[in-house]
């Protein structure tokens, strides 16, 4: 291959959601069959030889696209020279525990990985946060931004959207593929807004297609918020497959222009666009413009339903904001 590797860190890599991840992102499925790589699998000591056995599985597997490994507990080296950072690893919420406990804790490592990539990452390089609280997570990661582009750094709602995308087909009886320009707005949490007044079925309006507006405004929207508590119940375990999934969707998306319709969701630092406040990290429909180039998408008209669920998850990211608000002004 004439193309010289990516290199892609990976933390949390010896985790559930970086099992389904890793092998994808080694044969291409990332940023494309014609693009090696080189894995950066990041994580706590007492995990390094659990990340080192996955590095084994996948010199096994022989990927064409795969260019060779490193595995580490430090920061500086994991993150060193990086081109893409997937952020997986975060501190799960547990009984008990207040949310604004678990900003707190993983505030703390979203700092010292911050600090971790703008010191030692490329100077573009582009950042995932997939852990969650993955909006406020990824404000922290933004904060520490000096010599890297705070523009760069993102949270995934791709997997909201994914899911939004299964429950409208379903509902239809049409193929997921038939569903384009579904977005998903604010906060990856339950008070997430999936807007299907803009999205389409087979090339109609889904309000057409689905005539059901109890179900749109109720079921619907309801289900998409907490599938991930869905999944949990009936699985035992959280969801990592379509996680990881959703994962390679966002980055090769943003990399290649590839997206569902005429644009995506992808949580990016606000800009003021539709009244949300500037400097929260806020999913708003995108278009991917150029490769690893994205504009918030102007002009929607937001209906007083729409306008009333986006106040509630600003109002949830400006509380979140609030929690952490020390760790952000240092």
């Amino acid at each position: 291959m004439s193309k010289p590797p990516v290199r892609v860190a990976v933390t949390g890599a010896a985790g559930q959601i970086a099992y389904s991840l890793l092998f994808r992102i080694a044969s291409g499925d990332l940023l494309g069959k014609d693009q090696p790589v080189i894995l950066h699998l990041i994580d706590l000591p007492p995990f390094l030889d659990a990340a080192r056995g996955v590095v084994m599985e996948i010199e096994d597997c022989a990927f064409p696209t795969y260019a060779g490994s490193v595995v580490t507990a430090d920061p500086a080296e994991g993150f060193g020279d990086v081109n893409v950072a997937l952020l997986v690893g975060a501190k799960p919420r547990g009984p008990g525990m207040e949310r604004a406990d678990l900003l707190k804790d993983n505030g703390k490592i979203f700092i010292e990985q911050g600090d971790a990539i703008d010191k030692n990452a490329h100077p573009d390089v582009k950042v995932l946060v997939v852990g969650n609280p993955c909006n406020t997570n990824c404000l922290i990661a933004a904060s520490r931004a000096k010599r890297t582009n705070p523009r760069n750094y993102t949270a995934m709602t791709r997997l909201d959207q994914n899911r939004a995308v299964g429950q409208l087909a379903n509902r239809a009886g049409a193929m997921p593929g038939d569903v384009r320009n579904i977005a998903i707005w604010g906060n990856h949490s339950p008070t997430m807004f999936p807007n299907y007044y803009e999205a389409t079925i087979g090339g109609k309006m889904v309000t057409e297609v689905i005539t059901d507006e109890a179900w749109l405004k109720g079921d619907f929207i309801s289900r998409v918020q907490k599938r991930g508590a869905e999944v949990i119940n009936a699985r035992g375990k959280s969801s990592a497959a379509s996680a990881a999934n959703a994962a390679i969707d966002h980055i090769y998306s943003w990399a290649t222009g590839s997206v569902p319709g005429d644009y995506t969701s992808m949580a990016v630092v606000s800009d003021g666009s539709y009244g949300i406040p500037e400097g929260l990290v806020f999913s708003y429909p995108v278009k991917i413009t150029a490769p690893w180039q994205y504009e918030i998408v102007q002009g929607q008209q937001l209906n007083e339903h729409a306008l009333a669920a986006i106040k509630v998850t600003t109002d949830e990211l400006l509380g979140e904001r609030d929690a952490v608000k020390e760790m952000i002004a240092g």
